[in-house]
């Protein structure tokens, strides 16, 4: 399989910077997002980040912009990479809408950090060819690519996705079709049990982050992380893992649920452990 041509649905940041890491590749990438305003957007963050890059070694802005273009609904490609919303609806819904556009032979990827990708390949007509494709944020800089194979998917596909992650410059991994995959399975407890630590009064959130940080070696706390990824995506997968796994100790720490009604979702909106305004 070739994938020459990539089809990127979702503008937003995870959209955004698996766009830039395909056409940095050399690819051609068709970037579209239903939102009015979501892909001029995109395309700003998206030389802001080449900019950055650019000062430490990497290519030229204009080259790699260069190789997208936007479009205003699903168009023809070798390969689709799926960033929307972390709801199953929707992407059944987007996965149905391709499997119309898209020929034949292309593959159909999702980046989702959660959703089944079994139930994804099940509503197209090619699902020996529906794969997961999980990017990790910042996606120009963390080399992870987790590779998610639904019961469907063919080892052609399989194999095909693995070489293109490595095309890319990242490190893939596989894992199988279970609820929260590898790295939620493990990552989303960890940032509940951290949300529990908070509302019990086990300690502040500077705290409870330095700990983690210093004690375990991690790169950022798992609150400071939480307003990273949105708490409302953190409340999303746990109910994923909830549902799927069918155990209690996967329900969304009362917590995070408040933070999310109060619209304190991270640092997408500005303020959610921490205040960034």
């Amino acid at each position: 399989m070739s994938f020459e041509r990539v089809l990127v649905v979702g503008a937003g940041q995870m959209g955004a910077g698996i766009a830039q890491v395909v056409a940095a590749s050399g690819r051609d990438v068709l970037l579209h997002d239903p939102y009015p305003g979501a892909v001029e957007r995109g395309l700003g963050a998206i030389r802001t980040s080449l900019e950055k890059l650019a000062d430490k070694g990497g290519p030229p802005p204009d080259e790699v912009l260069a190789r997208l273009t936007p479009v205003d609904a699903l168009t023809p490609a070798d390969l689709m990479i799926e960033a929307i919303v972390e709801d199953r609806d929707a992407k059944e819904e987007l996965f149905r809408a391709a499997d119309g556009v898209l020929p034949p032979q292309a593959v159909l990827a999702s980046n989702t950090s959660s959703i089944p990708i079994t139930s994804l390949a099940a509503v197209t007509s090619r699902p020996e060819r529906v794969i997961g494709m999980h990017f990790f944020n910042p996606v120009p800089v963390l080399k992870l690519v987790e590779v998610i194979r639904a019961l469907q998917t063919s080892d052609e596909t399989a194999a095909a996705v693995v070489g293109l992650a490595r095309d890319l410059g990242k490190v893939p991994a596989e894992a199988n079709d279970y609820p929260g995959f590898v790295s939620n399975r493990i990552l989303m407890p960890f940032v509940n049990e951290a949300a529990y630590a908070l509302m019990e009064g086990v300690a502040e959130a500077e705290a409870i982050d330095t700990i983690a940080k210093l004690g375990f070696a991690h790169p950022m706390g798992p609150l400071a992380l939480a307003d990273l990824i949105g708490l409302d995506t953190c409340v999303a997968i746990m109910e994923v893992l909830q549902h799927g796994l069918g155990d209690p100790k996967y329900a969304p720490c009362p917590l995070l649920r408040q933070y999310v009604a109060a619209g304190r979702l991270g640092r997408k909106s500005g303020r959610g452990f921490y205040d960034y305004a």
